[in-house]
């Protein structure tokens, strides 16, 4: 790692949505380089390649970030903001040093790489069974809803996801993904390919884990949390309507989504199989989340005032004395995670919450988990477009009537499509209650204007009954 350079990336990585170190000090340690995608780009002069960035946190711990760099011979006015900054290479000498996604150029490499099936020492482009691959010439572009990873649209014909944050091992999105484009499920887009990749972390040991995955792009596809918005918008318009009575009411919807997510579920249970927690291992669920609170009141402190109520929904599910099934899940359910096309509700992002341990990602959990992550989402759309209209009593009480209904809608077709939950009301209780408490951590080092929503879902779920 030449001098200067880990003080850019540090600098660059900061201002990253991709980045989970926000809010922490931290500094660059170690910079892995993989072997260079190309020699040249035409019309560019660009060298391109994967760089494996490690990162360490004044707390001590530790991550690695996916840092596709294109080095050009020098700064460039149309990628300014995608620049890192000019340094020195040991090869190529005085270069500037950009976040190659964001170079046309550069990114179609990646889908010449599956392409070619190519196989460039630490970098292996691997294509499933059958897949259909875009032409090799389409172009790419960065998609802009704000992500934990980069998402690269090739035409209308395929996406490429990769992560940012990686680890060892087999990421759960790949691993479920695949499964289910096995299974035919109607539900997911179809898994085009996957990236995988080996370095070495800082310590000079020896990883392999996966670096991205291609898909079919939904050309159809309109983005679930911005149908969702658009319905609150419509009511908080109206004002003097009820949800129901308003043009874009999203209850309909909200109950395909639910069955959508049953089957999906189901299909997850049938291809790994399933558990039953037992009750000190339910117990230990109840610990920790009551541990994640404690921990978030130090962050938060407005959690302390509510800490009663939401340690009383933990305790509850403390005391579960049924059978509990668990089984592989998304993880990290929400409305931006949906898409609403032509031929359904489909499903997307497997990975699981990247700030966790991959572990973490891969263990069996019960599916409310991931219900409870759709009711919140519900709740983050009334609220985050009642933000921008105000917060008056009416709108509040408008865009709480929309949760609400849409929020019983869903569950509607969820259970419509499920066996029964034994425990059902304490265990989405208490996950509601988790969700919302990560929620409050989230906003308060990402955006802290938007606080006042988790507040605000705490506050009631604290003071509700269960």
């Amino acid at each position: 790692m030449t001098s200067g350079y880990a003080e850019k990336l540090a600098a660059y990585f900061s201002g990253r949505r991709w980045f989970t170190g926000k809010g922490r000090g931290f500094s660059v340690t170690h910079v892995y380089t993989m072997p260079w995608l190309t020699e040249s780009e035409a019309g560019t002069g660009a060298r391109v390649r994967i760089e494996i960035v490690s990162v360490e946190y004044d707390d001590g711990r530790s991550d690695s970030y996916q840092f596709p760099v294109a080095y050009l011979p020098a700064e460039d006015p149309a990628y300014a903001h995608a620049l890192v900054g000019t340094v020195e290479d040991d090869e190529l000498g005085t270069v500037a040093a950009y976040d190659a996604v964001y170079l046309k150029e550069a990114s179609g490499m990646f889908l010449r790489g599956f392409h070619k099936r190519k196989e460039s020492g630490d970098v292996s482009f691997r294509v499933v069974e059958e897949a259909e691959l875009p032409g090799e010439d389409a172009v790419g572009t960065v998609m802009t809803a704000e992500q934990s990873n980069t998402s690269i649209a090739f035409g209308n014909e395929a996406i490429l996801k990769l992560f940012r944050r990686v680890t060892s091992g087999h990421n759960p999105d790949i691993e479920i993904q695949v499964a289910l484009t096995r299974r035919a499920d109607e539900h997911v887009a179809p898994l085009l390919g996957w990236l995988h990749g080996a370095w070495a972390d800082s310590t000079g040991a020896p990883v392999e884990g996966d670096l991205g995955m291609l898909q079919v792009f939904l050309r159809t596809a309109t983005d679930g949390w911005d149908l969702a918005t658009a319905s609150v918008r419509d009511l908080l318009i109206e004002a003097d309507l009820y949800p129901d009575e308003v043009g874009g009411d999203f209850a309909g919807e909200a109950e395909r989504l639910g069955e959508a997510t049953a089957i999906v579920h189901r299909h997850l249970a049938e291809i790994f199989g399933t558990d039953t927690l037992t009750s000190d291992q339910l117990g230990a669920l109840a610990a920790a989340m009551g541990e994640r609170l404690s921990s978030a009141v130090k962050t938060v402190p407005e959690l302390e005032a509510h800490a009663r109520g939401l340690l009383d929904r933990y305790d509850r599910l403390a005391r579960l004395v049924v059978p509990v099934q668990v089984q592989r899940i998304h993880g990290d359910f929400h409305l931006g995670q949906t898409l609403r096309t032509v031929n359904g509700w489909k499903i997307i992002d497997f990975e699981g919450e990247p700030a966790k341990p991959l572990p973490e990602r891969q263990a069996r959990d019960c599916v409310l988990r991931d219900v409870a992550g759709m009711l919140r989402s519900f709740s983050y759309a009334s609220g985050a477009t009642l933000h921008q209209f105000g917060m008056t009593e009416q709108l509040h009480y408008r865009a709480d009537e929309w949760t609400a209904r849409n929020s019983a809608a869903f569950l509607v077709g969820y259970l419509g499509q499920s066996a029964s939950i034994p425990g059902q009301q304490e265990l989405l209780a208490a996950y509601e209650a988790d969700k919302a408490v990560y929620e409050a951590v989230y906003e308060t080092r990402n955006r802290p204007a938007w606080l006042a929503i988790p507040l605000r879902a705490i506050e009631r779920i604290a003071t509700t009954e269960v």
